[in-house]
């Protein structure tokens, strides 16, 4: 069941049986990489595991796995009430759709990498979250974002700075540490994944 929020509300309000897992850490620790592994290794277990792709005002590029979206389709989107959830971080705007809700009704387990800032509004938004950290030393982290191509040295310590900043909620349900093999850390999310529709 959703109830309906008023438009331009940051969030939808979701009642459903599912589990939303949000996947919060700094740019840089390898969110999407471990999500990637994760969706790979689940993909032969049916429609159990959701994972939606971020809609984000950003050039598609390598670095980052989203659908593109405008800035005024954006505004359009939450003006209209679009996005299950949404938020701007680092001057874009990011969403998640609607099909959220959908999966989640249908009691899948739902994984998306969101802002560390927006966990509470996740857990206003669904009925059941999960949070899992993902994080690793500054000097990977740093040399992340330095392969990347599109920050300079200077914005990747303020970067780092602001990360350090960042409190979530409460604690979270999964802290990985990401300073190693993609496998090892992302069979640590499959792992909890596979768990949590067992709970």
């Amino acid at each position: 069941m959703t109830m309906e929020a008023e438009a331009g509300d940051r969030v939808r309000i979701t009642l459903g049986r599912g589990l939303f897992v949000c996947v919060v850490g700094p740019s840089g620790a390898g969110k999407d990489t471990l999500i990637d592994h994760a969706r790979r290794r689940l993909a032969g277990e049916g429609d159990r595991f959701v994972f939606p792709r971020r809609l984000v005002t950003r050039a598609a590029s390598t670095a980052e796995d989203h659908d593109v979206l405008s800035e005024e389709a954006f505004g359009a989107g939450v003006a209209g009430g679009a996005f299950s959830l949404y938020w701007r971080a680092h001057g874009l705007g990011y969403a998640l759709p609607r099909s959220v809700e959908a999966a989640l009704a249908d009691g899948a387990v739902v994984v998306s990498n969101i802002s560390r800032a927006q966990v509470a509004a996740a857990r206003a938004a669904f009925a059941r979250i999960a949070v899992v950290s993902v994080t690793a030393p500054d000097a990977v982290i740093a040399g992340r974002l330095a392969a990347r191509g599109r920050e300079s040295a200077e914005t990747i310590t303020a970067r780092l700075a602001r990360g350090k900043a960042v409190m979530p909620d409460r604690a979270p349900d999964l802290t990985i540490v990401n300073d190693g093999s993609v496998e090892a850390a992302g069979e640590k999310l499959v792992a909890f994944l596979r768990g949590a529709l067992r709970d």
